[in-house]
């Protein structure tokens, strides 16, 4: 029996399409495009059509909560995208970029998988149009503007240096430099002080460019970005350096949209990366409007489970924007059920129909989230060879108690045709009018109840408990003016809870908020659950030990 091929291998043997001609697709002249070689392009902002965007019709894509494997949220994506085509509709898929930490670090690779992935899946994979580079410059450009101003007392700030927040960003997973000392070698280098990293998804930067709507708006959220305090605790900001007009021109290209394809050679706009459980988890507002002014159909996702991308896209990204999903679409794997359900990891692709049932609650629950949003999803099964017929019967059947459809989903093997039926059912959904948009909470309310609200919610903690220094931090984020702005949380993946080995559906428990940050110029505060990191590790074997590159230029070991 013959081994089903790679990712890589089958990216590197799909019949790519000259970046023109998926242009053409979406009625773009080439003359709008700014080439990055023949297969990739830059869009420009002028092509976002709000009146278009009303009449189009956006499908968020979000799932239950992952085991450490993921359960194919970009995968099923990009193979619905490639289903609705197949049933004749016009239909583009939104994508944030792969960050090169998890590349080298866990994934090996982000750009969808099988017969349901973006081409040239090498190129998004690594540096891509270097949108990840200029937000890291942008970035630490700020980072120097700091540390120069402390230096130079003839037009010094009074910046206190204890008080400063703004650290340096790498898009790579280095545990050692989280926590760093700089400035050390005497008075030429600067004044020392504590510092550290960020990896690049978690910049506020990052944060910024996702939700501008265009570049005077990408100029004023870099300007209102807070630094620290002076001496007499006045608070600084960005725009107090005079930074945000040499940050923007860093992102002058950042900002605008990367056009790619599908496997079927279907359009692929592919533009931001944030995580999702220490940032807002989405692509840019300007890719997903400007796939929506160009496409009848858009597909996007927000990363992780429905308790952290899902919940951030509808309450931050949709009250930033006004853009509202006509469907949402959880995709859940058997094997992830499993996994609720108790099943170690070596068991995971052992049918198990006890299991099953029990982890299954973890599905239900996300779908009742998802119906305090105002949307019966459709639930993607998202198929493995190892699922037996009586679990997936099993899975659809409790989904039909909560007047949800589930669908087996075949996209990582069969491509668009093994995507039609959710297609089918993703038009119907839409077709029913039965789903409307509701907001959770109030950016106006406390910042205490939209926690509250948040963690009974959507997690379903019974309560919540505050650090001491969340307690600081939170006097302070009001003694700003910050309160008023929504919620950003910074949370495990791994369970509803800030505990993950809480797995399934855990019931009677408290969540504490560590601390907090605030992204001012993004626009969102960020309560800290757990022991969150904004600079993750490598594992102990990491991906890259698998990659290399040959003399003809072909590369393998991506995934």
């Amino acid at each position: 029996m013959a081994t089903f091929p790679t990712d890589l291998e089958i990216a590197q043997n799909a019949k790519i399409k000259h970046i023109n001609e998926i242009a053409a697709k979406l009625n773009v002249d080439v003359d709008h495009l700014e080439h990055f070689g023949k297969y990739k392009a830059k869009l420009p902002l002028t092509l976002i059509n709000e009146d278009k965007i009303k009449q189009h019709h956006l499908v968020l894509v979000t799932a239950i909560t992952p085991t450490p494997a993921g359960e194919g949220k970009t995968t099923t994506s990009i193979g619905l995208t490639e289903g609705l085509n197949k049933i004749g509709k016009q239909a583009t898929v939104v994508l944030r970029e792969p960050s090169l930490g998890p590349v080298f670090g866990i994934k090996g690779g982000a750009a969808g998988g099988g017969y349901a992935q973006v081409i040239p899946m090498e190129d998004i994979n690594l540096h891509f149009t270097g949108d990840f580079n200029a937000i890291e410059k942008a970035n630490n450009l700020l980072a120097a503007l700091i540390d120069n101003n402390i230096q130079n007392k003839s037009r010094s700030l009074n910046i206190d240096p204890r008080t400063i927040v703004w650290k340096r960003v790498i898009d790579m997973n280095d545990r050692s430099l989280r926590h760093i000392i700089i400035g050390i070698g005497g008075t030429a280098n600067g004044i020392p002080r504590e510092n550290g990293f960020n990896i690049t998804p978690a910049s506020e930067v990052m944060a910024i460019l996702c939700m501008s709507k265009n570049i005077e708006d990408l100029k004023e959220k870099l300007g209102n970005i807070y630094i620290g305090s002076t001496f007499d605790k006045k608070p600084i900001y960005a725009r107090d350096l005079n930074a945000q007009g040499a940050m923007a021109l860093l992102l002058k290209d950042a900002i605008k949209p990367n056009l790619v394809q599908t496997l079927e050679g279907n359009p692929a706009i592919i533009h931001g990366g944030p995580f999702a459980n220490i940032a807002q988890g989405t692509n840019t507002i300007i890719a997903t409007k400007t796939g929506l002014s160009l496409s009848e159909y858009v597909i996007t996702e927000a990363g992780f489970g429905a308790d952290l991308g899902a919940e951030k896209f509808l309450n931050i990204k949709c009250g930033a924007s006004g853009l509202r999903p006509k469907a949402v679409v959880l995709v859940a794997t058997i094997r992830a059920l499993r996994h609720h359900g108790g099943a170690k990891k070596e068991e995971y692709n052992t049918p198990d129909i006890k299991r099953v049932e029990i982890g299954v609650a973890n599905l239900e629950k996300h779908i009742e989230n998802m119906i305090k949003f105002g949307y019966y999803p459709v639930v993607a099964v998202n198929h493995f060879p190892t699922d037996s017929d009586e679990e997936i019967k099993l899975v659809q059947e409790r989904c039909a108690k909560l007047g949800v459809k589930a669908v087996r989903a075949e996209g990582f093997a069969k491509g668009g045709n093994g995507m039609m039926e959710l297609a089918k059912a993703v038009v119907e959904e839409i077709q029913s009018g039965r789903n409307s948009y509701k907001a959770l909470y109030d950016w106006s309310w406390p910042i205490e109840k939209k926690i509250e609200t948040i963690a009974k919610e959507i997690y379903g903690a019974s309560s919540v408990e505050y650090a001491a220094k969340a307690r600081t931090d939170l006097k302070r984020i009001y003694d700003l003016g910050m309160d008023k702005f929504p919620l950003c949380m910074a949370k495990t993946q791994k369970s509803f809870s800030d505990n993950e080995s809480k797995i399934g559906r855990p019931t009677n428990f408290s969540v504490t908020i560590r601390e907090f940050e605030f992204a001012a110029g993004a626009g969102f505060i960020i309560p800290i659950l757990g022991d969150m990191m904004r600079m993750p590790g490598l594992p102990a074997i990491p991906a890259s030990e698998g990659m290399d590159i040959d003399n003809q230029g072909k590369i393998t070991g991506l995934s």
